[in-house]
């Protein structure tokens, strides 16, 4: 996987971060129905864990190696 390849992926998990927290924020504090509560938690959730999965993926694998 090439450079830019890689910088793409942390950008989209940067994203999908950014979008979880906002999506955490209303469901806390915004919402009043509780299975909208859920459902936009659970999507939060389910981001963060994919982001922070491809975090690490992208941490752990190291430079390419390529010029």
């Amino acid at each position: 996987m090439s450079s830019l390849d890689k910088m793409w992926i942390s950008f989209a998990s940067m994203g999908f971060m950014m979008i979880s927290m906002g999506l955490i924020y209303f469901s806390r504090y915004k919402i009043n129905n509780k299975i909208v509560k859920f459902v936009f938690a659970l999507v939060a959730y389910v981001l963060l864990i994919i982001g922070f999965i491809s975090m690490i993926y992208i941490v752990f694998s190291g430079p390419t190696g390529r010029a």
